[in-house]
């Protein structure tokens, strides 16, 4: 639970950064492309929520899609939350 806190070394941003290449390629999907994304979910999930968006990850996997024999490209995001905003 408090891994939260712990602050990212620059190996662990560097592993970051190389598993966000390898995972856009795998999806044929450029960097930039990936950061866009990244960064038009921080501003959605914002407007609701606290988040800490230098621990948001995001990942395209491959996964089975139901009825279909293929395996298709899938967007997981870890969006780690502070908290919740409430409307007054």
């Amino acid at each position: 639970m408090f891994d939260i806190f712990k602050k990212k070394t620059s190996s662990d941003v560097a592993k970051d950064r190389l598993k966000l290449l390898l995972v856009s390629d795998r999806a044929n999907c450029t960097p930039e492309l990936m950061e866009m994304i990244k960064n038009d979910i921080i501003n959605v999930i914002s407007k609701y929520m606290d988040i800490d968006a230098d621990g948001l990850e995001i990942q395209i996997t491959q996964t089975e899609f139901e009825g279909n024999d293929e395996a298709v490209p899938a967007l997981y995001a870890n969006i780690p939350i502070k908290d919740i905003k409430h409307k007054e």
